[in-house]
């Protein structure tokens, strides 16, 4: 099998490497630097502050992301229409009275809205787009196994605890993986044909026991090696991979940082 299919089939398995900043970060230093910046937004109610984040938040992409299709999709396409999406439905939920004062935008017969719910509404909806694009510094750029190195090693998580979260990790890939072999199998006996609710019942029905099977197979096969590999068996192992934090990331955590104080302290978001 070769390389390009092995990581189609395990999106666990090690991605080319990249030079982009964020890719030689260490995973705490990106899950680090925007927590004061999230935990801020959660107090802010301006559109301003939660705006300037979200700038920062892609600029920071923009410079240390890898720009695949799924990035592109998901910050220039997902997030501004789950931002208008949730700006739109809050504002239908703000207290009419208490932006009575502000101009009227729509009427529908009794019903208006105004300006001020609108505000309200988008407001919402920067605060937690900004949210969002800050926690996706560390999502887009992360695989699983180097964050629970991280955790393994600087933050000193009993490596059962890390890698047995790992492995059941693992199973969701896997499961998508034997689901496909079953429909496919089915199709080649033309087992649950047709269509209708009747016909789709019947086939999800035909998965359930083969999937079940497989997942048993799996875990036992997982328990195995990792009881050939003495898993548990002593305080410490050994790590082939290293995940240091260096001076690199601590500069990026104090950078990060100040720059979110620029944006926040000026604007004081925390004051009516």
């Amino acid at each position: 099998m070769s390389a390009t299919a092995s990581i189609a089939l395990d999106p666990y398995a090690a991605a080319p490497p990249s030079r982009r900043l964020l890719f030689r970060l260490n995973p705490l230093a990106k899950l680090a630097a925007p927590v004061p910046a999230m935990v801020a937004l959660i107090f802010t109610r301006d559109l301003v502050t939660p705006l300037a984040l979200l700038a920062l938040a892609y600029g920071v992409l923009i410079v240390g992301a890898r720009w695949t299709l799924r990035t592109v999709l998901l910050l220039a396409v997902a997030v501004p229409i789950g931002i208008l999406m949730v700006g739109a439905g809050m504002s239908l939920w703000v207290d009419a009275a208490r932006v009575a004062d502000t101009p009227v935008l729509l009427q529908l017969g009794a019903w208006s809205l105004h300006a001020g719910a609108l505000e309200t509404g988008m407001a919402t909806g920067l605060r937690l787009g900004a949210i969002a694009a800050l926690a996706f510094m560390a999502g887009l750029t992360t695989t699983g196994p180097d964050l629970v190195r991280a955790t393994v090693q600087q933050l000193r998580v009993p490596y059962r605890v890390g890698y047995t979260a790992l492995a059941a990790f693992r199973f969701v890939p896997r499961f998508g993986y034997e689901l496909d072999l079953i429909r496919q199998a089915h199709r080649v006996r033309g087992a649950h044909g047709g269509r209708g609710p009747f016909a789709a019942v019947a086939r999800w029905g035909g998965y359930v026991v083969p999937l079940l099977a497989g997942a048993i197979r799996h875990a036992e096969r997982v328990a195995l090696a990792m009881d050939a590999r003495a898993f548990g068996a002593h305080r410490d192992r050994t790590e082939r991979h290293l995940v240091p934090f260096r001076r690199r990331d601590v500069a990026f955590v104090a950078l990060f940082w100040l720059a979110s104080a620029a944006i926040l302290i000026p604007l004081f978001p925390w004051t009516p």
